[in-house]
């Protein structure tokens, strides 16, 4: 039995699929099983993961049933003890598995293991993961003290980075499928243990979360994406201040996504939904700013501040 599982969904990523692959077969600790699920691919994809000849990769294939599905099935099929999440496009350093593994050394009974990252978002700008009241950019082995304050700029469980235990699974329960597109069916998943076990953190950049790759489901268009039912944790957010405002970051992300596909009413649903004492100057002016105005911003921000290397978010 192999200690993990590493589950990659695979759907029209033949430009990435190779390079992905090989990032995890450059790992350091080699106790793993690679698990494939091809979710209906019409491009070479399949055909570029049959080329390894590894008896540790695994390829499964089925019709095409989105990104939650197939992960699912995914975990259906591992064998490890700790499940390792990789999507098609992203890839890790050497070391990820590694440190993961002396993650979990150290701290056994945690519900999910996670390496800090660094995000892509052309070839000039690649920028560290930015977790709040958390020295991101060090080497250091941490149990977080409040999962969902420290994740209110980047989040701390990205899926490319995370690892969580079988019997964690079990418990919680999978990916829920009636989230499509991306749409934060991961996002669901980490509350959902974050609100019952411990969370563990290596400080460690390990992987690289490419925003800039072809075909990324999150790309899809806004109106054909059923997002992530925010109001199931309504009773845990009264008593738990920051979890209403990790919830109020992604009702204020949400929002502006409708906004910007033309769905003023589903946008002042999630809007209405925020307590505003947990936005910033920068965040409360980009939801009353009119659409054509906001998209004004996007390009300025897309096509020269971060052409020019500059970071800037609303969340910081």
């Amino acid at each position: 039995m192999p200690f993990f599982s590493i589950i990659i969904p695979l759907y029209n990523k033949e430009n990435s699929i190779a390079k992905t692959l090989q990032s995890v077969l450059n790992q350091t600790y080699t106790d793993y099983e690679i698990v494939i699920i091809n979710d209906g691919s019409t491009d070479r994809s399949e055909g570029i993961v049959n080329g390894y000849n590894d008896k540790r990769v695994h390829c499964f294939s089925t019709k095409n049933n989105g990104v939650s599905k197939a992960r699912n099935l995914g975990v259906e099929k591992a064998k490890g003890k700790l499940i390792a999440f990789l999507d098609a496009d992203d890839y890790w350093y050497p070391n990820h598995l590694e440190i993961i593994f002396r993650l979990y050394q150290k701290f056994p009974n945690a519900g999910l293991f996670t390496t800090s990252y660094e995000k892509r978002f052309n070839a000039q700008s690649t920028f560290l993961a930015n977790f709040k009241n958390i020295d991101a950019n060090g080497n250091v082995l941490i149990m977080v003290d409040d999962f969902f304050e420290s994740s209110t700029i980047d989040t701390i469980a990205w899926t490319s980075a995370c690892a969580v235990p079988k019997k964690t699974l079990d418990t919680i329960g999978v990916f829920d499928t009636s989230i499509t597109h991306g749409a934060g069916e991961d996002t669901d998943l980490w509350i959902r243990i974050a609100l019952k076990y411990k969370v563990a953190l290596a400080t460690y950049i390990t992987a690289t979360y490419n925003l800039d790759a072809n075909n990324r489901i999150s790309n899809t268009d806004t109106l054909k994406r059923n997002f992530q039912d925010l109001s199931k944790f309504k009773k845990e957010e009264k008593t738990n201040p920051s979890l209403k405002n990790y919830l109020d970051q992604n009702r204020y992300a949400i929002s502006l996504l409708y906004k910007s596909a033309g769905d003023s009413k589903t946008a002042k649903k999630y809007k209405e939904e925020i307590d505003y004492k947990n936005l910033n100057t920068k965040q409360k002016i980009l939801l009353a700013t009119p659409k054509f105005l906001y998209h004004f911003f996007k390009i300025i921000r897309n096509k020269l501040i971060l052409n020019a290397g500059i970071k800037l978010s609303a969340f910081e």
